[in-house]
């Protein structure tokens, strides 16, 4: 079926169905389009490209919630990536069709519970603590934690996080607030017979109290999901991360708005174990601040990242430099403009230069 036509049918028995229910059903979107020279630190040339999501990648679906009463909401969504400069769904050749988000929950007093696809447990400490947010395209260190460098076959950069940014087969509890203070835990379940101590678990925390905003999480990973890109589903030469079945990481990050300026701070490190006794082991930290100007936001952001262990061999490291200018148009609409500096230490320093524009229905 093509996406247009299932889009037409999901949203057929969506209103159907919130007509019997009185739920609140909506369709929702973002639309990211972006024109430049890109170049990644080992990639072969530079290319002028008209890509899909510079700053946040494209969406498009459906949310709902449901007042049950005595205090009980029921909420869902369904959205699927796309490609807005050609036309497709997903991220990438492969990705399922609601990668985005496929899960239905129930809240209350007591907090949340949902079930479903839904974010991992770093990709919100990710993307709030770094000022490009959730860019795959230019925010330095969401590119080191879920970007490899060359394809998905033949990688000169592996990303840091063993697991995608969202987990599917997961259920997520979500705390109250208690001055502003929640917690996510969140349980992917492995689905292997035979092997129940075969999952990824995880759990964040994050705190907002005026100016100053602060957070951690720590996984546990130990498969990846059905769409392409984990660790765990890669191969590169001369390192096999194929071999890695297992990683710990955990993460802290903090942000301060001074009003003249945001200043952001974050340090990883993620251990690698692999099948074959080898290890691997990331360290990475972050620094950025957005800078209000003439109606808009300077965005400047780094990061680096080390990487060690038998599995590497020789140490690797790479540095990413990213400045740009965000500029509201209105509520829904802004306009953007952005260079950056990206060097493995095996591979020589590459530019990248683009502009965008970001609507949000």
């Amino acid at each position: 079926m093509k996406f247009n036509s299932l889009v037409v049918a999901v949203a057929a028995t969506l209103a159907a169905g919130s007509a019997l229910a009185q739920s609140t059903v909506s369709v929702q979107g973002l639309v990211d389009v972006s024109a430049g020279s890109i170049k990644y630190s080992g990639d072969t040339g530079s290319k002028l490209s008209v890509n899909s999501g510079g700053m946040t990648t494209s969406w498009l679906g459906f949310k709902g919630v449901e007042d049950i009463g005595n205090g009980l909401k029921v909420d869902f969504a369904l959205t699927s990536f796309l490609q807005a400069d050609n036309g497709q769904s997903g991220r990438f050749f492969g990705d399922t069709l609601f990668s985005r988000d496929a899960n239905v929950g129930l809240s209350g007093d007591f907090g949340k519970v949902s079930l479903g696809r839904n974010l991992s447990p770093n990709f919100l400490p990710v993307v709030i603590f770094n000022p490009f947010g959730d860019s795959f395209n230019f925010s330095p260190l969401v590119l080191h934690t879920w970007v490899p460098n060359g394809n998905f076959g033949a990688r000169t950069w592996v990303n840091s996080s063993a697991a995608d940014s969202g987990w599917s087969n997961e259920i997520i509890y979500t705390t109250p607030s208690f001055n502003g203070l929640t917690a996510n835990i969140h349980y992917q379940a492995g689905e292997q017979a035979g092997k129940t101590g075969v999952n990824n678990v995880g759990a964040n925390v994050l705190y907002f109290n005026g100016p100053l905003a602060l957070t951690a999480y720590y996984h546990q990973v130990q498969v990846a999901n059905p769409t392409p890109g984990a660790i765990v589903d890669a191969t590169s030469t001369p390192i096999n991360y194929a071999s890695i079945n297992y990683q710990k990481s955990y993460f802290v990050g903090g942000s301060y708005d001074l009003s003249v300026a945001k200043l952001f701070a974050t340090y990883s490190s993620s251990k690698n174990d692999s099948s074959t006794g080898a290890a691997m082991t990331d360290k990475t930290y972050s620094l950025g601040a957005k800078v209000p100007a003439a109606g808009g936001n300077v965005l400047l952001a780094f990061a680096d990242t080390k990487r060690s262990g038998s599995l590497v061999g020789a140490d690797l490291s790479r540095d990413t430099f990213s400045a740009g200018y965000d500029y509201d148009l209105s509520k829904r609409t802004d306009v953007y403009a952005v260079a950056m500096s990206d060097k493995i230490n095996t591979a020589d320093r590459a530019s990248s230069v683009a502009v965008g524009i970001r609507h949000k229905f």
